[in-house]
This record gives structure tokens, C-alpha cells and sequence, in this order.
């Protein structure tokens, strides 16, 4: 009997498909190959260094900020082996936007994307009668008290980029500099701008809290900035549906930039049952099982193939089919090692600016500072 041990985060969309694919995969093999699952609370999971798990775990959900991490101190074993070249040609044509690619670095595939997710907006359908279409029109929901918008740390350095990657260029990380300033201060001003007009537990929210109040409350319409949750849109999963799309365009390009999110499926360097770990890692992001039961129980597919299946846009009140053009122009985030040390704390210091009476100009400058030092 070999019994593998699995980590993921904790949220319907995060655990249950895993301890269902893990059950079909058991049955696949006789009943002799078995997969357990833990789950760690969603702030974890973005935190807590792959370092602290790999010796626990032989199979792990990341994402893909921490490759950089990865790559540099050989903790995950790598997919680019000539024995799946095929599969992994196939997972690649099947991508959502750059979900696969973002595990790939230092020419080597850490990991396979298995949920594809960016900021999207979302709605109640029922409540509203128009979606802001601009700057102005959303400071209008904000006044009027119908928009929520998640923004503790986390979340506010991600609202920050997809919003400076929309009206600007998007950021290069690779120039070692950060936004460019007058793109940096327009950003912090505009999110300002609609902060002030926010409830104060917006500053503390997570986008599960947020789908959560909107899904049971009838005061709010809208939220600007937020990653996607299928989940919500789904018939019968809370009292009322959430409907999600696109971001806003501000600038004419369509609504690209925003920072692309989603999990991938990671092998431990140090497991002793590596060659069932990729044989279920393969399979659990192949279409047939992300159309299938990865998204029956719950799953947010990473598979181009599900996300244009028509039955689950139908199931979803069209999340795929409404939010696609937004994860298609989805940016990556930087991966170098150092920057989740540096993604926390610039999201402290946006989060600090939206709370309090800082100088923009100020801002720009410690956030300029810290990303140059997390390079060293």
C-alpha cells in the first residue's frame, strides 16, 4: 500500500476537488495507492514558506510567486522530464492565459496549473442596473454605498498592479525597478479616491469574506477588484448568486493586467513516491479530469478546455465564458527569490497609505527602496 500526503488550502475550491480526484485516482489503482489531504487557512498558504513542508508532503498546492524560491533552493522536483514531455506540450496548448508558464522558470516546470484565477469584477446581477464603465462612474457606487472592494495587505498590493498595469505599460519586473512613479502616485490616488467612500472592513477583507457578504446581503452591487470564485456563481452554493467579469478598461487596451492568481501542483523534492506523485499531478490537471471531477467538486479549472465547456458556463451563470478575456491579459507576477518577502511588506505599506494621511510621493519611495533590496 502506498499512501501519499498532500497539502492545499482551506476553501471548498481548494480541498474538496483534491480528496475527490484523490478517491477516483484510489480506485484507478486497485484501492493500493491512496492520497491524504491537509489544508492550511488561505493567508497561509500565500505566506508560509514551501521550505516548512516539503519534508511533510509529497504533493503540494502553490502558487507562483514562490517558484523563484523554489528554483533557487531545489525544493520541488521538476515536471521537464523526457517521460511527460508530451503531456506537458498538451498542458501548455491548454493553458488559460499564462497559468501554466508561470510556474516555469530557470528552464524548469515547477509545477502544473491545475486553478487559473486573476482579479475580475463581480456583481449582483439582480441589483444592479449597470456596470461602471470608468473611474468616475465607480467613485459614483462608492459614494452611493453599493461597492465593497477586499484590500487587506495582501490584496490591496494586488488591486495596486492590476490597476497601474491597465493605464501604463505593464510592470517589468525584470528592469529591478519598481512601477515607474507618476504611474505609481496616479494608482495610490485613484484607489484613495475610493477608499474614503468604503467601509472600514474593507481594508481588512479577503475576497472570501467579500463574496461571502454579497452573496447574503441585498446593500451591496458591486466590487471593482476581487480574485474569482466560481464557486459563487454556482446555483444554490449560497442564498443568492454572484456574477462575475471583466475588469474595467481605463485606458483603451481592454481589461488587461491584472495579477494573475490560481494554484499549481507541486511535487516534493524528497518524496518517496514520486512516480505516482506525477502520474496523479498529471492527470489532476489534464482536461478530462478538470472538465470532469476536479469541477464536479467544486474546482475552479486551470484547463482551457473546461473553461469553454458549455455545460459548466451554464452551470456558472458564464463565470469562464464572462471573465476569460481578463485572465487571457493577465500579468505575472515577479518570481525572483525575494519577492514574497517584498509582496508582504509592500502590501503593509499600501495598506498603511489607504488607512491613514500619507504623501504619495513617500509611498513611491519605500516601495521603490524595498524592491530594489529584495533583489540582494
Amino acid at each position: 500500500m502506498v499512501t501519499l500526503k498532500g497539502m492545499t488550502w482551506d476553501h471548498p475550491r481548494g480541498f474538496d476537488p483534491m480528496v475527490a480526484t484523490s478517491e477516483s485516482f484510489k480506485k484507478k489503482h486497485n484501492n493500493f495507492t491512496s492520497i491524504t489531504w491537509d489544508k492550511r487557512p488561505l493567508q497561509a498558504f500565500a505566506d508560509r514558506p514551501i521550505e516548512e513542508m516539503t519534508e511533510d508532503y509529497d504533493l503540494i498546492v502553490i502558487d507562483h510567486p514562490h517558484v523563484g524560491e523554489v528554483a533557487v533552493n531545489g525544493l520541488l522536483d521538476y515536471f521537464d522530464k523526457p517521460q511527460y514531455f508530451d503531456q506537458l506540450s498538451k498542458l501548455k496548448k491548454e493553458s488559460v492565459g499564462n497559468s501554466h508558464q508561470s510556474y516555469f522558470i530557470n528552464d524548469h516546470q515547477w509545477a502544473l496549473a491545475i486553478d487559473a484565477a486573476t482579479q475580475v469584477s463581480v456583481f449582483r446581477k439582480d441589483l444592479i442596473n449597470f456596470l461602471p464603465s470608468s473611474w468616475n462612474e465607480l467613485v459614483e457606487l462608492a459614494k452611493n454605498k453599493k461597492i465593497l472592494w477586499p484590500l487587506k495587505p495582501i490584496h490591496a498590493i494586488s488591486s495596486f498592479y492590476s490597476i497601474c498595469n491597465n493605464i501604463d505599460k505593464p510592470f517589468n519586473s525584470n528592469l529591478r525597478e519598481f512601477v515607474n512613479k507618476e504611474t505609481t502616485i496616479r494608482t495610490l490616488m485613484m484607489m484613495k479616491e475610493i477608499v474614503k467612500h468604503l467601509p472600514n472592513e474593507c481594508l481588512q477583507m479577503d475576497p472570501i469574506q467579500t463574496c461571502e457578504y454579497m452573496a447574503e446581503n441585498n446593500d451591496i452591487f458591486y466590487c471593482p477588484y476581487i480574485y474569482g470564485f466560481s464557486n459563487y456563481s454556482r446555483n444554490g452554493f449560497k442564498k443568492n448568486v454572484l456574477q462575475f467579469s471583466n475588469v474595467m478598461d481605463l485606458k483603451g487596451n481592454g481589461p488587461v493586467g491584472t495579477q494573475l492568481g490560481g494554484t499549481g501542483i507541486a511535487v516534493s523534492k524528497t518524496s518517496s513516491f514520486k512516480e505516482e506523485a506525477f502520474e496523479y499531478a498529471l492527470w489532476v490537471a489534464s482536461s478530462d479530469c478538470q472538465k470532469n471531477i476536479y469541477y464536479k467538486n467544486g474546482g475552479q479549472p486551470g484547463n482551457a478546455v473546461a473553461w469553454e465547456d458549455k455545460i459548466i458556463n451554464k452551470e456558472t451563470n458564464n463565470f469562464f465564458s464572462g471573465t476569460r478575456d481578463t485572465l487571457e491579459g493577465a500579468w505575472i507576477r515577479p518570481r525572483h527569490n525575494g519577492y514574497m518577502k517584498f509582496q508582504d511588506l509592500a502590501g503593509d505599506i499600501i495598506n498603511d497609505f489607504l488607512k491613514n494621511n500619507f504623501n504619495e510621493k513617500d509611498i513611491y519611495d519605500k516601495l521603490n527602496h524595498e524592491f530594489k533590496k529584495s533583489f540582494i
